[in-house]
């Protein structure tokens, strides 16, 4: 059974959160390899030859500009997950991914995407993936985006360590996405459609 969901608030990573999110992240580890949320911004030789201090300079720089690129969920004052959401524009390799590139019946056109998740390891299996998509949810139909998109693992087996980072298709799917292509057995690209709601606040 997950927690009591309503204890983990969730903000927009704004320039007054960059400590909370270097603090969930590591200042020096940067989160999974070094990532520091990069990994589907960059081209692949810009990525490496950034290295650690690189990626989180150009996260750092992406906060300060805005829009948020993602959300934070709180356990008190600590940080202890996070969600990537952003146009599908602005996380360029995700749009040409070999999973993730827009499906052919020409509705990704605006869409945002979810792109990685990363939750403290003693905060995980709480239901906290659902907790930050829902909110996700939320940024996007007040972004006024047509639909929001991700390229969830849905797995065979047991899934090896960092491979959950991409979300879960299970929890996608339970919130009401659908798949609308499948490139490979175990990344289907799922869309939420978002055209019957009407923007509430602001957004991207």
């Amino acid at each position: 059974m997950g927690a009591d969901l309503t204890d983990f608030p969730i903000h927009p990573l704004t320039p007054d959160r960059w400590d909370d999110f270097e603090h969930l992240f590591g200042p020096e580890k940067g989160a999974n390899g070094g990532c520091w949320c990069q990994w589907h911004r960059l081209p692949r030789r810009e990525f490496k030859a950034l290295e650690r201090s690189g990626r989180k300079g150009a996260m750092q720089a992406c906060v300060r500009r805005g829009p948020p690129p993602g959300l934070l969920a709180y356990a008190g004052d600590l940080a202890v997950a996070w969600v990537a959401i952003a146009p599908r524009v602005d996380v360029p390799v995700f749009d040409r991914g070999k999973v993730s590139a827009p499906a052919e019946d020409g509705h990704s056109n605006g869409a945002l995407a979810i792109t990685c998740f990363y939750l403290r390891l003693v905060w995980r299996k709480l239901g906290l993936m659902r907790r930050l998509t829902q909110a996700a949810i939320v940024e996007a139909r007040a972004a006024g985006a047509p639909s929001l998109e991700v390229a969830a693992i849905d797995p065979d087996k047991t899934l090896t360590s960092g491979e959950g980072f991409v979300g879960l298709a299970s929890v996608f799917r339970a919130l009401g996405f659908e798949k609308v292509a499948r490139r490979s057995p175990r990344r289907p690209l799922m869309r939420l459609s978002l055209l019957d709601e009407s923007p509430t606040g602001s957004g991207f």
